[in-house]
């Protein structure tokens, strides 16, 4: 059995050693195995002396190797050398005499260090050094690395972010799906805020809305928002929404600043979407042949307009609008009708509003923005409120869960006239909390028209 080496430190870390340890206890380095010398450089042990040996013939020579003599410590003459005998391997018929080799010593007796010119103390290790860090797998996104910029209009992959993404979504390079821009969308325009939620249901967001603000003739602020809902069974229902809902505050913003009545302009702002919406209907003669199933485009659109002393709303379709004011102790509103057949049958004496809302046919909406729609009917009104509160601007996707006006006050924020951005996010949150079967988006409009530079907090 081989004695352990003597060592008074780790060959690895340098830590200190105790007589018979067999693994160092900092690093784990295997004291028992002494490596294998290269050719190139001697092992020189941490106190100067030589390596001890490992076991009989150590470093690898075999058992009955002549020792040499030891090396004396500095200072004492080394003893004559012995007289040489035989080689211990006699060489074969046709080889050549073998290499010198260094002889061992039986267990505890020092090796010679193989140059009288080594060092007196100094460490080497018969392995390469482990480097301080290794490479990432994958560039870190968050350090440059020199690449050029990607040109403008191109996206790139936000899980790799190197690969292009592509028409439809997915990275070319990693294959990853890109979340896409209208899945959830926020905007505040001064003292107007909406957000918009894909929901937990839909694969996509079919809901659309435009803030915006502007200045009367006179010099009095106004507030805008629009919201509009695809019309899930049609074709293209997101694209319809996004186009209603562009339109609609375009023509907004061009009547209102040249003086146009706020309710006579919401009125040609809802033309001007259905005119959007008509337009995706066109298409080349052979596409309906090839597809003779699809409908044209479609979606439902609501909106308000707040000046100092009007709240003015207009809607086709089943998006609703709600007043709430800020003192809770006065009744809340719905300020628009549906065009649904639950309404139908509610203004016709035919149910009650509990048992229309509650027939699977409630939903099913008599009036939308489409080329295929029946006459265009858009629907306007005007309010003077006798104090201040906020305008709620939805689509069916919040009211489904707060449909009663009441229900409605309950869960809009007491600060949302000073917060509307803040009051937007928590409606939709509640709306996704109570399930989020559709699409949701909401608009909140503090009524007065705050004067110019005011803005949520």
């Amino acid at each position: 059995m081989s004695q352990m080496p003597q060592l008074s430190a780790c060959p690895s870390c340098a830590w200190p050693l105790d007589s018979g340890d067999r693994f160092c206890g900092a690093c784990g380095y295997d004291l028992s195995t002494v490596p294998a010398r290269p050719d190139d450089h001697p092992t020189i042990a941490l106190n100067g002396s030589a390596a001890q040996g490992t076991g009989t013939g150590g470093h690898g020579l075999p058992p009955g190797t002549p020792p040499p003599p030891p090396v004396p410590p500095p200072g004492i003459p080394a003893p004559a050398a012995p007289e040489p005998g035989p080689p211990p391997f006699p060489a074969q018929a046709g080889e050549s005499d073998p290499a010198p080799r260094t002889p061992t010593v039986p267990d505890g007796v020092p090796v010679p260090a193989e140059s009288p010119d080594a060092p007196s103390s100094g460490v080497r290790l018969d392995r390469p050094a482990e480097p301080d860090a290794y490479a990432l797998q994958a560039p870190d996104p968050r350090v440059s690395t020199g690449a050029p910029t990607p040109p403008e209009g191109v996206k790139l992959c936000v899980a790799c972010r190197a690969g292009r993404v592509d028409r439809d979504g997915y990275c070319e390079n990693c294959g990853h799906a890109q979340p896409r821009e209208r899945d959830h969308m926020e905007q505040e325009a001064g003292p107007v805020a909406a957000v918009s939620d894909r929901g937990l249901r839909h694969h996509r967001n079919e809901d659309a809305f435009a803030v915006a603000r502007t200045t009367l003739p006179d010099g009095r602020p106004a507030t805008l928002a629009m919201v509009c809902d695809g019309v899930s069974s049609a074709t293209r229902p997101d694209d319809a929404s996004l186009a209603a809902a562009r339109a609609s505050i375009e023509s907004l913003l061009a009547a209102l600043p040249r003086g146009t009545h706020p309710q006579q302009a919401l009125h040609e702002a809802i033309v001007a979407a259905s005119n959007a919406v008509n337009a995706l209907a066109a298409e080349p003669a052979t596409a309906r042949e090839q597809a003779p199933h699809q409908n044209a485009p479609a979606c439902t659109i609501v909106g308000s307009v707040v000046t100092p002393d009007l709240l003015v709303v207009g809607w086709v379709g089943d998006s609703r609008v709600y007043w709430v004011p800020a003192d809770r102790s006065a009744p809340p509103a719905r300020l628009t009708e549906d065009d649904s057949w639950a309404a139908q049958m509610v203004a016709a004496g035919l149910m009650n509003e509990a048992e229309a809302y509650a027939d699977e046919r409630a939903h099913a909406i008599t009036g939308w923005l489409g080329a295929d729609a029946y006459e265009l009917e858009p629907h306007t009104a005007s309010f003077k409120p006798d104090r201040p509160g906020v305008a709620v601007v939805c689509t069916d996707g919040l009211w489904n869960y707060a449909e009663a006006a009441e229900h409605m006050a309950e869960i809009v924020p007491a600060d949302a006239a000073a917060r509307p951005l803040h009051a937007a996010r928590v409606l939709v949150g509640h709306a996704l909390d109570g399930g989020g079967h559709d699409n949701v988006t909401v608009a909140v409009l503090p009524f007065p028209a705050p004067p110019a530079g005011a803005g949520s907090a």
